[in-house]
């Protein structure tokens, strides 16, 4: 009964820990570029569950060994644990904003900026002319080009497809800098829609060739989070964590009982 405990307890963890990220996702649905979380749960080694009145073992024909005679009649899990968060990086719709500094990316990659710790990376796209003539985001940090911070004399410039700033006069500014990981999916989330490298994700490398997404001015990309989704998979949370609590006060009323009958019969 106490195993009954722990395994109850362990699935309680693992849906709180669900429920963290279907709240975060919720929370950000309106966040430009968010790419929602994922909480991936894993099982316990099961162990076989054999009758106990039924013991022995039985001789294989043709000398190919024995074998235990007590018939598997099911399995015992022991619990569950969170395996790890991931983020799900699947593209997100476009909305118009027929701004020129609002620059979305149709496809994987992520833009770079600097940061007070160096240079970060982010699929935002609402970037801003800052005083100074400098790309910026909506947090003040500079963008990169290929060439370096990318630097304009207004916001009447012009983007195309692969992501080169073009002047009034149709002259080439810069090309805006767009890197790719090999595991994308383990890049760490630091909050204001920036993401730092890790040992796992991999060092970020230039996009070019096939990797290079497409670039679309005057849109921005919004969130990946379905709202429905979340809210039906926040159902699903709130009952397993409400069967698992159950299970614990089942188990909880079993042993009472246990206690008392053997202390009456002391």
């Amino acid at each position: 009964m106490i195993r009954g405990w722990y395994t109850g307890a362990s699935g309680m963890n693992a849906q709180q820990n669900r429920l963290d990220a279907i709240s975060n996702n919720l929370a950000n649905v309106d966040t430009t570029g968010y790419k929602r979380d994922i909480a991936v749960s894993k099982s316990f080694p099961e162990l076989l569950i054999r009758r106990t009145n039924f013991d022995g073992v039985y001789n294989i024909p043709n000398g190919m060994g024995s074998a235990d005679s007590a018939p598997v009649i099911g399995k015992l899990g022991l619990g569950v644990e969170t395996n790890e968060n991931y983020t799900d990086f699947s593209q997100g719709s476009f909305k118009i904003t027929n701004t020129k500094t609002d620059i979305s990316l149709s496809g994987k990659g992520f833009y770079v900026v600097e940061t007070p710790v160096g240079e970060r990376y982010t699929r935002n796209g609402t970037f801003h002319f800052g005083k100074e003539g400098i790309l910026e985001t909506k947090d003040g940090y500079p963008v990169y080009g290929e060439k370096g911070i990318i630097r304009l004399e207004n916001d009447r410039f012009t983007v195309n497809e692969d992501g080169i700033l073009l002047s009034e006069e149709g002259e080439e500014i810069d090309r805006l800098k767009v890197v790719r990981f090999d595991n994308e999916r383990y890049l760490k989330k630091m909050g204001e829609s920036l993401y730092s490298e890790n040992d796992i994700s991999g060092p970020a490398h230039i996009a070019e060739g096939n990797e290079r997404p497409s670039f679309l001015q005057g849109y921005v990309e919004t969130s990946n989070v379905n709202v429905v989704n979340e809210m039906v998979q926040m159902i699903e949370v709130n009952r397993a964590y409400e069967a698992n609590q159950k299970t614990i006060t089942s188990e909880d009323s079993m042993m009472g009982t246990l206690w008392q009958k053997v202390a009456v019969l002391k």
